[in-house]
């Protein structure tokens, strides 16, 4: 019996995670029309087309949709024995890049002091952020990601997680605001102010509006950008009030109610919000590997250095 191409086993994933033979093709670093031929090779082996046209796009046959997840496995296992064991884990020699998904708050607030650890366990190591433009298990799912950062959402039940700090949303308006010369900023002071808000999906009623709701108040949203930094930096150049999560602050040029030389200035809302868990998550494939568990214990222990409990 003739003995299977292993090689084609990557080639597989990248298929049918992408749905595409260009877009296969831009993840292994093919030209198409090698992905292309490729594609033939497995085509023959399973004996399955894996990839038909519908319309305009390609879509998976029942018997890919089938080995989706089943490769993925595979592929991670295969890796995962051409890895050093627990026993023999060195992280002086260990180069691997970590594909970390969080969005751009974390990374601002996080990335240097996770770069700053990572490499003075592991000097080989790199850390890539990736982009989270929306929440999805996707990237965890089909192995695009090794870690993803944030607010668990509908992830589904097989994702692992794990808490790394609590996180609560603080107001913050430019140093010299009218705002910063109140003793205590309360519930009317804050509404009737202008305000910017950080949202993808551009939604502008939230915990705040519906606890400033309880006491008859409204806030006036003047803005609305996609991220938090965004949001930070429109209020450093207006009068506008943002509101951000505390841990957002840990780099910026920021003081408190108490006083100080800054360009912006934090304030404790007038009213009460639920705390945020910020976790870290992972898909049950990586929960043994010795090197990932390394690499999860790194951003615990960096997360709660800088947002102690």
């Amino acid at each position: 019996m003739t003995e299977p191409d292993l090689n084609l086993l990557i080639a597989l994933d990248a298929l049918l995670a992408e749905v595409s033979v260009a877009g296969a093709a831009r993840r292994l670093g093919l030209s198409a029309s090698a992905m292309s031929r490729t594609l033939t090779r497995l085509r023959t082996v399973t004996e399955d087309p894996l990839l038909v046209r519908a319309g305009r796009h390609m879509v998976l046959t029942p018997y890919a949709e089938d080995l989706r997840e089943r490769t993925q496995n595979a592929l991670f296992a295969a890796r995962s024995v051409l890895r050093p064991s627990a026993t023999e884990l060195n992280l002086g020699t260990l180069e691997r890049t970590f594909i970390i998904r969080a969005n751009e708050g974390f990374v601002e607030a996080f990335g240097a002091s996770l770069i700053a650890a990572a490499a003075k366990a592991a000097p080989l190591v790199r850390l890539r952020f990736s982009p989270k433009p929306e929440k999805t298990s996707k990237h965890l799912r089909e192995g695009l990601v090794d870690l993803e950062i944030g607010v668990l959402g509908s992830m589904g039940p097989e994702i692992r997680l794990q808490a790394l700090f609590r996180d609560r949303f603080v107001g913050v308006v430019r140093a010299g605001h009218p705002l910063t010369r109140e003793p205590e900023v309360t519930a009317s002071q804050y509404a009737a102010l202008g305000h910017v808000v950080a949202s993808r999906r551009e939604r502008t009623y939230g915990p705040v509006d519906e606890a400033l709701a309880e006491l008859g108040l409204r806030r006036n949203i003047a803005a609305v950008v996609p991220s938090f930094p965004a949001a930070l930096a429109v209020a450093q150049e207006s009068d506008l009030v943002a509101l951000v999560p505390a841990s957002f602050l840990i780099n910026q040029p920021v003081t408190t109610i108490d006083g100080g030389v800054a360009t912006l200035w934090a304030f404790e809302l007038p009213v009460t919000t639920s705390p945020i868990t910020i976790s870290q998550l992972w898909h049950p494939r990586a929960e043994a590997d010795p090197v990932h568990r390394w690499l999860r214990q790194l951003v615990l222990n960096v997360c709660r250095k800088l947002v102690p409990e």
